[in-house]
């Protein structure tokens, strides 16, 4: 095992972002100056694999280009957010790390039909700007119940010993056909339960936040898994971590049916004071967020 020795105790932080609107990629607002305090506070990484929502497909894999390209997955938004590019390198060689620590699940190496999706750099552009560490994507396999993302979060946890900071993004509550641009800050009733719900088991019991299916407003706040699971990576490393330290970096809601909720995992929050709210939206875009 290598140890990153600018780490304390050679053990990467994690953590968790919740995303939102692609447009956060080019506001300063308490969301994105939270991003910012964290990427300030974590030394630096050998490298960053992110499980993002948006690589939602049939199978385990991991990016394995030198050089994965910035893709712009939604349409609708101003020129200037398709223009953003995160040229940080990949690291191929982490395919074959990912796939020993994660065996006996085959993990594939994609060498061309992924890279850098905005679930990923829209965060990144704030926690590491210069794009100088490399980043490497795994998928999120569809086909798997929640329990195996959580096992597989899990088995990840020997790569924060090795200088990997792990990162997730999603939403712990992502509705978008409950979307209201207009509540750009504000959250449904029973979005607010089911964030403060899932809260309490990440910050108490992380080995029970699959069973968060069973909850009244699962279906509500999670019409469709995509960017729930990535949290359940976050709980599992939590879970395979002594005396665990979880804490919430930022939280909040966006257009009613988005948490914006952040975790650390083994960082102490930084004071992430920041002001503003979720972006305000292009006028033109469809008003169930299907353009995202």
């Amino acid at each position: 095992m290598t140890v990153n020795p600018e780490v304390p105790d050679g053990r990467m932080p994690a953590a968790f972002f919740g995303h939102g609107n692609p447009m956060n990629a080019l506001e300063v607002n308490r969301y994105t100056t939270a991003w910012r305090a964290f990427g300030a506070a974590v030394p630096r990484p050998r490298a960053i694999l992110v499980v993002s929502a948006h690589w939602y497909i049939n199978a385990t894999a991991v990016t394995a280009m030198p050089r994965p390209r910035t893709i712009h997955d939604f349409y609708g938004f101003p020129q200037k957010l398709f223009d953003v590019q995160y040229p940080a390198p990949g690291l191929p060689e982490m395919a074959a790390e990912v796939a020993d620590v994660v065996h006996p699940t085959w993990v594939g190496a994609d060498v061309d039909s992924w890279g850098i999706d905005h679930g990923t750099w829209s965060v990144l552009v704030h926690a590491f700007p210069d794009a100088s560490i490399p980043v490497v994507q795994l998928s999120i396999n569809a086909d798997k119940p929640l329990d195996h993302h959580l096992n597989l979060g899990a088995r990840l946890a020997p790569l924060r010993e090795r200088g990997v900071l792990i990162v997730a993004s999603g939403n712990v509550v992502h509705n978008l056909r409950g979307m209201d641009w207009k509540l750009t800050d504000e959250g449904y009733d029973w979005a607010q339960r089911f964030d403060e719900d899932a809260k309490a088991r990440m910050l108490t019991a992380p080995t029970e936040f699959a069973t968060l299916d069973a909850h009244g407003d699962f279906r509500r706040a999670v019409p469709t898994p995509d960017h729930f699971i990535p949290a359940l990576y976050l709980a599992g490393l939590a879970g395979a971590t002594e005396a665990p330290e979880v804490d919430v970096l930022v939280d909040g809601y966006a257009y009613g049916s988005l948490s914006m909720t952040a975790y650390t995992l083994g960082l102490p929050c930084p004071d992430a004071a920041g002001e503003g709210g979720s972006p305000r939206p292009p006028a033109d875009l469809p008003p169930d967020g299907s353009n995202i």
